[in-house]
Protein backbone atom coordinates (compact mmCIF):
# COMPACT_ATOMS: atom_id res chain seq x y z
CA UNK A 1 0.00 0.00 0.00
CA UNK A 2 2.56 2.71 0.92
CA UNK A 3 4.59 1.42 -2.47
CA UNK A 4 1.14 2.69 -4.84
CA UNK A 5 0.81 5.75 -2.50
CA UNK A 6 3.92 6.49 -3.14
CA UNK A 7 3.70 6.05 -6.56
CA UNK A 8 0.93 8.60 -7.11
CA UNK A 9 2.14 11.12 -5.63
CA UNK A 10 5.20 11.04 -7.82
CA UNK A 11 3.10 11.18 -10.30
CA UNK A 12 1.09 14.08 -9.05
CA UNK A 13 3.78 15.86 -8.74
CA UNK A 14 6.37 15.50 -11.42
CA UNK A 15 4.84 14.60 -14.28
CA UNK A 16 4.61 18.28 -15.61
CA UNK A 17 8.66 18.39 -14.98
CA UNK A 18 9.07 15.38 -16.61
CA UNK A 19 7.90 17.25 -20.18
CA UNK A 20 10.08 19.97 -21.93
CA UNK A 21 7.54 22.73 -23.05
CA UNK A 22 8.37 24.34 -26.65
CA UNK A 23 7.90 27.78 -28.01
CA UNK A 24 4.26 27.89 -29.12
CA UNK A 25 1.06 29.58 -29.34
CA UNK A 26 -1.15 29.34 -25.89
CA UNK A 27 -2.51 26.17 -25.59
CA UNK A 28 -5.71 25.40 -24.96
CA UNK A 29 -6.94 24.72 -21.36
CA UNK A 30 -11.13 24.54 -22.58
CA UNK A 31 -11.50 20.83 -23.07
CA UNK A 32 -13.78 20.63 -19.82
CA UNK A 33 -15.49 22.98 -17.67
CA UNK A 34 -15.67 21.20 -13.97
CA UNK A 35 -16.97 17.62 -15.03
CA UNK A 36 -18.62 18.65 -18.44
CA UNK A 37 -16.67 17.81 -21.38
CA UNK A 38 -16.40 20.32 -24.02
CA UNK A 39 -15.69 19.27 -27.47
CA UNK A 40 -12.23 20.89 -27.06
CA UNK A 41 -9.29 18.44 -27.45
CA UNK A 42 -5.56 18.66 -26.89
CA UNK A 43 -3.71 19.22 -30.91
CA UNK A 44 -1.14 16.40 -31.39
CA UNK A 45 2.30 16.28 -29.27
CA UNK A 46 0.27 18.22 -26.36
CA UNK A 47 0.06 16.83 -23.36
CA UNK A 48 -2.42 18.15 -20.00
CA UNK A 49 -1.69 17.01 -16.19
CA UNK A 50 -4.58 18.10 -14.10
CA UNK A 51 -4.71 17.40 -10.39
CA UNK A 52 -7.70 17.69 -8.35
CA UNK A 53 -8.28 17.87 -4.22
CA UNK A 54 -11.78 17.02 -3.32
CA UNK A 55 -13.77 15.57 -0.82
CA UNK A 56 -12.68 13.38 2.33
CA UNK A 57 -8.64 14.16 1.76
CA UNK A 58 -8.73 12.40 -2.32
CA UNK A 59 -6.22 13.45 -4.77
CA UNK A 60 -6.97 12.94 -8.44
CA UNK A 61 -4.52 13.35 -11.09
CA UNK A 62 -5.69 12.78 -14.81
CA UNK A 63 -2.87 12.80 -17.77
CA UNK A 64 -4.27 12.94 -21.11
CA UNK A 65 -2.36 13.04 -24.68
CA UNK A 66 -3.00 14.24 -28.10
CA UNK A 67 -1.65 11.28 -29.92
CA UNK A 68 -2.71 11.70 -32.87
CA UNK A 69 -4.46 14.97 -34.45
CA UNK A 70 -8.42 15.42 -32.79
CA UNK A 71 -7.62 12.73 -30.61
CA UNK A 72 -6.77 12.39 -27.28
CA UNK A 73 -6.22 9.49 -24.57
CA UNK A 74 -5.44 9.91 -21.23
CA UNK A 75 -5.39 7.81 -17.70
CA UNK A 76 -6.84 8.74 -14.05
CA UNK A 77 -5.42 7.54 -10.60
CA UNK A 78 -6.85 9.14 -7.12
CA UNK A 79 -5.97 8.04 -3.63
CA UNK A 80 -8.98 8.90 -0.97
CA UNK A 81 -7.91 9.71 2.20
CA UNK A 82 -4.52 11.26 0.94
CA UNK A 83 -4.73 14.41 2.11
CA UNK A 84 -5.54 15.48 5.88
CA UNK A 85 -5.42 13.29 8.92
CA UNK A 86 -6.69 10.08 7.70
CA UNK A 87 -5.33 6.88 9.11
CA UNK A 88 -6.91 4.84 5.97
CA UNK A 89 -5.31 6.06 2.70
CA UNK A 90 -6.51 4.13 -0.33
CA UNK A 91 -5.26 3.67 -4.16
CA UNK A 92 -8.49 3.26 -6.38
CA UNK A 93 -8.78 1.65 -9.08
CA UNK A 94 -7.02 3.87 -12.23
CA UNK A 95 -9.68 5.19 -15.06
CA UNK A 96 -9.16 6.25 -18.48
CA UNK A 97 -10.83 8.82 -21.15
CA UNK A 98 -10.58 8.93 -24.73
CA UNK A 99 -12.13 12.07 -26.76
CA UNK A 100 -12.65 12.11 -30.85
CA UNK A 101 -13.02 15.45 -32.06
CA UNK A 102 -15.62 14.67 -34.84
CA UNK A 103 -16.13 18.59 -36.02
CA UNK A 104 -14.33 21.67 -35.72
CA UNK A 105 -17.72 23.47 -36.24
CA UNK A 106 -18.51 26.44 -38.44
CA UNK A 107 -20.61 29.73 -38.38
CA UNK A 108 -24.01 28.04 -37.58
CA UNK A 109 -23.03 24.93 -36.66
CA UNK A 110 -21.46 23.92 -33.19
CA UNK A 111 -18.39 21.84 -32.49
CA UNK A 112 -18.69 18.06 -32.10
CA UNK A 113 -16.93 15.39 -29.97
CA UNK A 114 -17.43 11.78 -28.72
CA UNK A 115 -15.68 10.22 -26.10
CA UNK A 116 -15.15 7.95 -23.06
CA UNK A 117 -14.97 9.74 -19.50
CA UNK A 118 -14.69 6.56 -16.46
CA UNK A 119 -14.21 9.08 -13.54
CA UNK A 120 -15.91 8.70 -10.19
CA UNK A 121 -16.07 10.81 -7.92
CA UNK A 122 -17.12 10.79 -4.26
CA UNK A 123 -15.83 7.11 -3.03
CA UNK A 124 -16.94 5.46 0.10
CA UNK A 125 -20.71 6.45 0.55
CA UNK A 126 -23.82 3.82 0.78
CA UNK A 127 -27.03 3.80 -1.31
CA UNK A 128 -28.34 6.43 0.47
CA UNK A 129 -26.20 8.85 -0.07
CA UNK A 130 -24.61 8.55 3.23
CA UNK A 131 -20.41 8.41 3.81
CA UNK A 132 -20.09 5.39 5.69
CA UNK A 133 -16.44 4.11 4.24
CA UNK A 134 -17.87 2.20 1.65
CA UNK A 135 -16.85 0.60 -1.65
CA UNK A 136 -19.33 2.87 -3.94
CA UNK A 137 -19.59 6.25 -5.15
CA UNK A 138 -21.49 9.06 -5.00
CA UNK A 139 -21.14 10.13 -9.00
CA UNK A 140 -21.09 7.49 -10.96
CA UNK A 141 -18.71 8.06 -14.32
CA UNK A 142 -19.60 9.94 -17.37
CA UNK A 143 -19.23 6.51 -19.70
CA UNK A 144 -20.04 7.36 -23.38
CA UNK A 145 -21.00 10.83 -24.41
CA UNK A 146 -21.52 13.29 -27.53
CA UNK A 147 -20.76 17.18 -26.62
CA UNK A 148 -21.25 20.43 -28.86
CA UNK A 149 -19.97 23.06 -28.21
CA UNK A 150 -19.77 26.61 -29.28
CA UNK A 151 -19.66 30.59 -29.00
CA UNK A 152 -23.24 31.94 -27.96
CA UNK A 153 -25.07 35.49 -27.69
CA UNK A 154 -22.00 37.42 -26.61
CA UNK A 155 -17.90 37.49 -27.36
CA UNK A 156 -16.38 35.15 -24.96
CA UNK A 157 -19.57 32.97 -23.90
CA UNK A 158 -19.23 29.15 -24.50
CA UNK A 159 -22.04 26.73 -24.66
CA UNK A 160 -21.19 23.14 -24.31
CA UNK A 161 -24.01 20.61 -24.06
CA UNK A 162 -24.78 16.77 -24.75
CA UNK A 163 -25.54 13.35 -23.69
CA UNK A 164 -23.95 10.28 -21.79
CA UNK A 165 -24.63 6.62 -21.30
CA UNK A 166 -23.15 6.55 -18.23
CA UNK A 167 -22.88 1.96 -18.20
CA UNK A 168 -23.50 2.19 -21.74
CA UNK A 169 -27.02 1.04 -21.02
CA UNK A 170 -29.31 2.67 -23.95
CA UNK A 171 -32.21 3.41 -21.33
CA UNK A 172 -30.03 5.40 -19.69
CA UNK A 173 -29.22 8.39 -20.93
CA UNK A 174 -28.49 11.50 -19.50
CA UNK A 175 -27.99 14.98 -20.52
CA UNK A 176 -25.43 17.68 -19.39
CA UNK A 177 -25.04 21.72 -20.11
CA UNK A 178 -22.57 24.03 -19.00
CA UNK A 179 -21.38 27.46 -20.37
CA UNK A 180 -17.82 29.32 -19.81
CA UNK A 181 -17.92 33.12 -19.85
CA UNK A 182 -14.47 34.94 -20.37
CA UNK A 183 -14.63 37.84 -18.06
CA UNK A 184 -10.89 38.83 -18.93
CA UNK A 185 -7.92 37.06 -20.46
CA UNK A 186 -6.97 35.81 -16.87
CA UNK A 187 -10.05 34.79 -15.41
CA UNK A 188 -13.29 32.67 -17.12
CA UNK A 189 -16.37 31.89 -14.98
CA UNK A 190 -17.74 28.23 -15.03
CA UNK A 191 -21.42 27.08 -14.64
CA UNK A 192 -22.95 23.55 -15.52
CA UNK A 193 -25.84 21.32 -14.52
CA UNK A 194 -24.49 18.07 -14.92
CA UNK A 195 -26.21 14.08 -14.99
CA UNK A 196 -29.46 15.32 -15.95
CA UNK A 197 -31.85 12.96 -15.66
CA UNK A 198 -33.32 12.97 -12.21
CA UNK A 199 -33.52 15.69 -10.30
CA UNK A 200 -32.34 14.05 -7.23
CA UNK A 201 -29.48 12.63 -9.16
CA UNK A 202 -28.24 15.63 -11.23
CA UNK A 203 -25.16 17.84 -10.03
CA UNK A 204 -25.03 22.13 -10.21
CA UNK A 205 -21.70 23.19 -10.20
CA UNK A 206 -20.08 26.71 -10.45
CA UNK A 207 -16.59 27.51 -10.75
CA UNK A 208 -13.36 30.23 -11.05
CA UNK A 209 -10.73 29.81 -13.37
CA UNK A 210 -8.03 31.87 -12.74
CA UNK A 211 -4.59 31.54 -15.86
CA UNK A 212 -1.85 31.69 -13.75
CA UNK A 213 -0.03 31.60 -17.42
CA UNK A 214 -1.50 30.78 -20.70
CA UNK A 215 -0.40 26.84 -20.42
CA UNK A 216 -1.28 27.28 -16.42
CA UNK A 217 -5.00 27.51 -14.87
CA UNK A 218 -5.97 26.65 -11.21
CA UNK A 219 -9.56 26.45 -10.87
CA UNK A 220 -11.76 27.06 -7.54
CA UNK A 221 -15.10 25.66 -7.78
CA UNK A 222 -18.34 24.02 -5.79
CA UNK A 223 -20.08 21.33 -7.34
CA UNK A 224 -23.76 19.51 -5.68
CA UNK A 225 -24.76 23.39 -4.44
CA UNK A 226 -27.70 23.07 -2.51
CA UNK A 227 -27.06 19.64 -1.51
CA UNK A 228 -26.44 19.48 2.20
CA UNK A 229 -23.34 17.72 2.93
CA UNK A 230 -23.32 16.21 -0.13
CA UNK A 231 -22.02 19.31 -1.52
CA UNK A 232 -18.10 19.75 -1.82
CA UNK A 233 -15.58 22.38 -2.92
CA UNK A 234 -12.61 21.41 -5.18
CA UNK A 235 -8.81 22.63 -6.08
CA UNK A 236 -7.56 21.93 -9.38
CA UNK A 237 -4.88 23.17 -11.45
CA UNK A 238 -3.71 22.13 -14.93
CA UNK A 239 -0.74 22.10 -16.76
CA UNK A 240 -0.53 21.91 -20.42
CA UNK A 241 2.55 21.87 -22.76
CA UNK A 242 4.11 20.24 -25.84
CA UNK A 243 6.34 17.37 -26.20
Amino acid sequence: MKLKISFALMVSLFFPLGLQARTADPVSLETTLIDVPTAEVLDRYQASSLTRAYDHGTLMETIDFGVYPRFNVGVSLAAHGLVGSSASVRVLTPDFQVKWKVYDGSLYLPAIAIGYDGRRYGYGYDKHRHYTHTKRYLDDRKGGYVTLSREIIVPGLTASAGANLSDLELDEFYGFIGLLYRVTDKINLLTEWDNIRHMRDSRANAGLRVYLHPSLALDGAVRRIGRGKESERILQIRYVTNF
